[in-house]
């Protein structure tokens, strides 16, 4: 009997000792995971621009098709910094919801802000999809343009964006280019639009609206606009910083 209490009693005490390497370790990989999280955290806060109040903000129209080049665009334009390193611009993505997007091309983007929080805007940008019924049937979206405009001093369209602008009604009487090859289309859906010759025109500017073909033409409107908002010597800069004059003189 004294022997079965005593291999009871050790019995016990191996499954204590096991019990409590077990929870040592695996309070070990629990500070291991967070440790890592916080690491990780760490990274994309370093990469991240803060959104500073006392800036012009850039808002960036995306919704599931959107062309990406066309938010990049933008992106790659206002987000530079001066030559001194100096923050110009708060650049913000904004969706109708806080879900993720999915561009055209695959590329998931996570909104910054939706329509119901989305702050100030000096310029908004609204760019395309192949497929803008989606868009054009959205009424979130249209009167989130049109209550936007009232506010920003600057609103520009790529490629197809222009036919979210047309549904909106809010740049009725002024000049606008779409896709090459959407103009008529453009102009028959949307007659108080002064519809521009695709064919020819790449950019057109009409007050505070401005409007480009898209995809990589969507450069030319975010340049254009960058230099009205800081100077031509900040625009070379971003051009230069861009490798875009390697672009230009490209050769085969």
């Amino acid at each position: 009997m004294q022997k079965d209490k005593i291999i009871t009693i050790i019995t016990f005490a191996t499954m204590i000792l096991i019990s409590c390497n077990a929870n040592k370790s695996k309070t070990h990989e629990e500070s291991k995971d967070l440790a890592q999280a916080k690491a990780a955290t760490d990274t994309l806060l370093s990469y991240a621009k803060p959104f500073k109040k006392d800036l012009p903000t850039i808002g960036l129209l995306t919704y599931n098709g959107v062309l990406q080049s066309e938010v990049v665009a933008t992106s790659d334009v206002f987000s530079k910094s001066t030559k001194n390193g100096q923050q110009l611009f708060n650049v913000i993505i904004i969706s109708e919801t806080n879900s993720p997007i999915i561009t055209e091309e695959g590329i998931k983007i996570v909104p910054d802000y939706t329509f119901e929080n989305c702050p100030k805007l000096k310029a908004l940008f609204v760019p395309s999809a192949y497929d803008m019924q989606a868009q054009i049937n959205n009424k979130k979206t249209i009167e989130f343009i049109k209550e936007k405009n009232k506010e920003t001093e600057y609103t520009v369209s790529n490629c197809a964006g222009a036919q979210l602008i047309g549904k909106s009604g809010i740049a009725d009487g002024y000049k606008i280019v779409t896709w090459i090859g959407g103009g008529k289309q453009l102009q028959q859906d949307y007659p108080n639009l002064k519809v521009q010759n695709d064919s020819l025109v790449t950019f057109v500017e009409d007050g505070k609206f401005s409007s480009s073909n898209g995809n990589l033409a969507s450069y030319i409107s975010a340049l254009n606009l960058l230099e009205k908002m800081t100077d031509l010597n900040h625009r070379k800069f971003v051009e230069s910083y861009l490798y875009l004059d390697r672009l230009q003189n490209w050769k085969k």
